[in-house]
């Protein structure tokens, strides 16, 4: 053969494995890393999950999202660091992580006994205030898809919590919020931000002496194994933000950005519908284990509770914004005098 000929068809093979390399790569899976810090089942972890199943069902295969719970990738304060820079692509933080950030604002879910019931907190989510604050994150690199709920969170400590006077001295771990951090000064006890993935041992051990959260993470993380006594304060509100990388959602072709808001919106509905049920299970099982003993406090306790903390609400005007609470208080239903 010609050494011409031999030299065309090398060309024209060389030629066809790079399109045929250029094919595999345009067929390659675009990889969404999901990352959060909780049990896959959990509310949280449970539409993950439900996420991650429709995202790669409605795209045919062309978005593969791979979901890493329980602080597997990274710690509380790791986390939105490492989406901004790319490091991962989504995550579902608490809405007080975003206070750090440097949204402030995000720091009114904090406000304790703000919430009466789910469809208060809801009426804040899906309104105005919930669509202004997401907008704030769009400076910081993140654009914000959905809010799920988790529910009331309740007291836990080695001693009973009936009584304002019950939290004086108590080392209480919270997330890095300055309005928790008001709020247990406001009960007497000490604040101690602390990563969730290390609360259990840190129980287990006398660092800190109790906690706050809801049902389900009391009991998927195993926090009643280490705690007597659990009280059912409802003072607050355990919320998340599904959010995203913004360079790398808005890069998204159109389509199939469409696909996976879809498929948020309806992980969402699931995530939300499932946060009552998971946590009145988690309940049951946490009184049938009898290792925690469970109070539901009286209307005068709750009263006593909700008169010490009040004060907290005026003391963050200042930081949390006084439109951004009183905006909050309307959707709500609110009132300090209440």
């Amino acid at each position: 053969m010609p050494r011409i000929a031999r030299r065309s068809i090398a060309i024209a093979a060389a030629s066809l494995l790079a399109i045929v390399s250029l094919g595999a790569q345009a067929q390659a899976p675009i990889v969404i890393k999901f990352s959060h810090v909780v049990a896959p089942d959990t509310p949280k972890g449970k539409g993950a999950l439900r996420f991650k199943e429709l995202a790669e069902q409605r795209t045919g295969g062309r978005v593969k999202v791979e979901v890493y719970p329980n602080s597997q990738l990274y710690k509380d304060k790791e986390e939105l660091e490492a989406l901004q820079l790319g490091s991962v692509q989504m995550l579902a933080p608490s809405l007080s992580k975003f206070g750090p950030l440097g949204v402030k604002e995000y720091e009114v879910f904090d406000l304790p006994f703000i919430f009466k019931d789910t469809e208060a907190f809801r009426a804040v989510t899906e309104g105005k205030v919930g669509a202004d604050l997401f907008k704030k994150l769009e400076s910081k690199g993140i654009t914000g898809l959905a809010y799920w709920d988790n529910g009331a969170t309740h007291m836990t400590a080695n001693k009973p919590l009936k009584n304002v006077a019950d939290f004086k001295g108590l080392k209480m771990r919270i997330q890095s919020s300055k309005v928790l951090d008001a709020q247990m000064r406001s009960l007497g006890s000490i604040p101690q931000v602390m990563a969730f993935s290390e609360l259990y041992q840190a129980l287990q051990t006398g660092v800190v002496d109790g906690t706050e959260s809801t049902p389900s993470n009391i009991y998927t993380q195993k926090v009643f194994e280490v705690q007597k006594h659990m009280t059912l304060s409802g003072h607050g509100h355990l919320a998340y933000a599904v959010v995203v990388n913004k360079k790398f959602w808005d890069g998204l072709p159109a389509e199939l950005r469409s696909q996976l808001e879809g498929a948020m919106k309806d992980a969402t509905t699931y995530a939300n519908a499932i946060a009552a049920t998971e946590n009145a299970t988690a309940l049951d099982k946490i009184k049938a284990s009898g290792k925690t003993a469970i109070y539901t406090p009286t209307a005068a306790e709750l009263n006593e509770m909700k008169k010490a903390t009040s004060v907290v609400h005026k003391e963050m005007e200042a930081r949390v914004g006084k439109q951004m609470i009183a905006d909050t208080y309307k959707a709500a239903g609110y009132s300090l005098s209440k």
